[in-house]
C-alpha cells in the first residue's frame, strides 16, 4: 500500500509516495519520471519501506516558481521529505537523475545516508555531460518551436536515427518528453538538469565509508555503461553489476534490478541497526 503526503517547499506542492514498512530506503526517479517509474524499478517484497519524493514537475508534483531548476535544489527537496517521513538515517538510492541526487545525499549528508544504490547513472561529477546532449537538445527544440513541430523536427534529426540503431530505449524516452501534455513548461527542467551537475567530485566520492552498489547495461547512451563503472571505482568498496539492456528485454531487465538491490539489502544486514525503523 502506497501511503500519499504533500510537502509544500516555496511556492512548489509536492507528493511524496511512501510505500511499505521496514527499512527505509529513498529512492529517485529519473528525469521526467515519478512514483510509477520506480514502482516498476524497485522490489515491493516485505521488510521494506520505500519513500520516492516526485520532483518538482515531475508526477503530481508542481513546477513553482523558484529557477533556474537544479540537482542541488532537487536533492534539498528529498532531505525535507526524509525529514516530514521521520528518517533519521536511510538508504539513499534512484535512477538516473535520481542516482545523481542519492550521489549529492551521500556526499553532502554523510550522518544520515547508511547505504548507497545508483542505477543508470548519467553523471559522473562533470555537469553538462556529453551523453545528456540529446535530451538538451529536445528541450532547445521544445522551447523554440513548441512541442508539435519540435517533434517532427527531432523526427528527422541524426540523432533520432544514431539512438534507433543504438540505444531504442533512449529515442522511446525522448520522444515521450514531446509528447507530455506539460511538454512546453516542463522543457525548461529538461534544459536546467541536463545542464547541470550533482556538485560532488571525485575526492567526495573517495571519503565515501557506506556499502554501494552501482548498476548498469549496454545499449543506453544517456546513461553509458562507462558512467557505472567510472562511479563504481571512485567510491571504496562499491560493488557494481551489470543487467540486461532493457532496450533489449525489459522484462529480464527488471527482473534483474530488482534482485540486484534485494541482495545488496539483504546483504548488509547491518543496516537494520544503522537506522531506526
Amino acid at each position: 500500500m502506497t501511503r500519499l503526503a504533500n510537502l509544500l517547499r516555496d511556492d512548489a506542492a509536492l507528493q511524496v509516495c511512501d510505500h511499505g514498512d521496514g527499512l527505509a530506503v529513498v529512492f529517485q526517479h529519473g528525469l521526467g519520471g515519478g512514483e510509477a517509474q520506480i514502482a516498476q524499478a524497485f522490489p515491493s517484497g516485505p521488510g521494506l519501506r520505500r519513500i520516492t519524493l516526485e520532483c518538482r514537475g515531475h508526477g503530481a508534483s508542481g513546477l513553482g516558481s523558484r529557477r533556474p531548476f537544479c540537482l542541488s535544489m532537487f536533492a534539498d527537496d528529498v532531505v525535507a521529505a526524509a525529514d516530514q517521513a521521520g528518517l533519521d538515517r536511510f538508504v539513499a538510492g534512484g535512477i538516473s537523475m535520481g542516482a545523481a541526487i542519492a550521489m549529492r545525499l551521500a556526499c553532502r549528508h554523510p550522518d544520515r545516508v547508511a547505504g548507497l544504490l545508483l542505477v543508470r547513472p548519467a553523471w559522473i561529477f562533470d555537469s553538462a555531460p556529453v551523453n545528456l546532449r540529446p535530451i538538451a537538445g529536445v528541450a532547445k527544440l521544445i522551447l523554440d518551436h513548441g512541442p508539435d513541430n519540435a517533434r517532427a523536427i527531432f523526427a528527422q534529426s541524426e540523432t533520432a536515427a544514431c539512438l534507433q540503431r543504438e540505444a531504442p530505449d533512449n529515442l522511446a524516452s525522448l520522444f515521450g518528453y514531446f509528447d507530455r501534455p506539460d511538454a512546453a513548461p516542463f522543457a525548461q527542467v529538461l534544459a536546467d538538469i541536463a545542464a547541470d551537475g550533482p556538485g560532488v567530485s571525485a575526492s567526495d566520492a573517495a571519503a565515501l565509508g557506506i556499502p554501494s552498489l552501482v548498476i548498469g547495461n549496454a545499449m543506453d547512451a544517456v546513461h553509458p555503461l562507462s558512467a557505472a563503472h567510472a562511479l563504481a571505482a571512485a567510491i571504496p568498496g562499491a560493488t557494481f553489476a551489470e543487467i540486461h539492456p532493457k532496450a533489449l528485454d525489459s522484462v529480464r531487465h527488471f527482473a534483474e534490478l530488482q534482485a540486484e538491490i534485494t541482495t545488496f539489502l539483504h546483504t548488509y544486514s547491518n543496516f537494520r541497526s544503522l537506522i531506526p525503523l
